[in-house]
């Protein structure tokens, strides 16, 4: 299996875990996923102060500023399979 196959199996995984992770490893799979597809965060996050979901998503993906795509997917794979067993 390529990364990219085994990248696009653990996302749909991610979505059917039993349990429902915690708010800081959601997170971290949110950015992660974001990086592996769509590369650096824009410079600019949201602009709306009260938009405290969007300001935690992007504070989250621009920490992982400069992460290749292909090593955010290993990241999120290596994530994803560690929740699997919880």
């Amino acid at each position: 299996m390529t990364l990219q196959e085994t990248f696009e199996k653990a996302v749909a995984e991610s979505k059917q875990l039993t349990t429902r992770p915690d708010n800081d490893t959601l997170l971290r799979l949110y950015s992660l996923y974001k990086q592996a597809t769509d590369g650096d965060a824009p410079a600019d996050g949201p602009t709306n102060p009260f938009d405290f979901v969007g300001k935690a998503k992007y504070s989250a993906w621009s920490k992982l500023k400069g992460i290749t795509a292909d090593g955010a997917k290993q990241q999120y794979i290596d994530l994803a399979e560690s929740l699997k067993g919880k």
